[in-house]
């Protein structure tokens, strides 16, 4: 087992990028493992760790099929749609409240 080549934050050499600037590129890892990882230092804790993968060997981001778009759309709708009143709240319902403000707060909504 080789071990990673680390580079310090902003150092890293040409023909790296992470899973976001691929994605940025319109590219993605496309199986393909960790190549190296940059890390940034921190004072009280362990450094920051991001890992680098090739672009040379990254594969254009697979095409949104509609089925895809439907699976999506379908997804988000169930994330703002409250369990307790049934509608769409409009935002993504917080799972620390797992229903949305009006619901979770009725007290303040009376008095606003």
């Amino acid at each position: 087992m080789s071990t990673l080549p680390v580079y310090r934050w902003r150092l890293a050499p040409d023909g790296y990028a992470t899973r976001r600037q691929l994605r940025a590129l319109g590219l993605r890892p496309g199986g393909q493992g960790v190549a190296a990882q940059l890390e940034r230092p921190r004072r009280r804790r362990g450094p920051l760790v991001a890992y680098l993968y090739r672009i040379d060997r990254a594969k254009p981001v697979r095409p949104m099929t509609p089925g895809r778009r439907a699976a999506l759309d379908a997804a988000m709708t169930a994330r703002r749609t409250c369990p307790n009143c049934r509608t769409d709240a409009g935002y993504c319902i917080p799972p620390t409240l797992g229903m949305c403000v009006t619901c979770a707060y009725p007290e303040e909504q009376r008095t606003a």
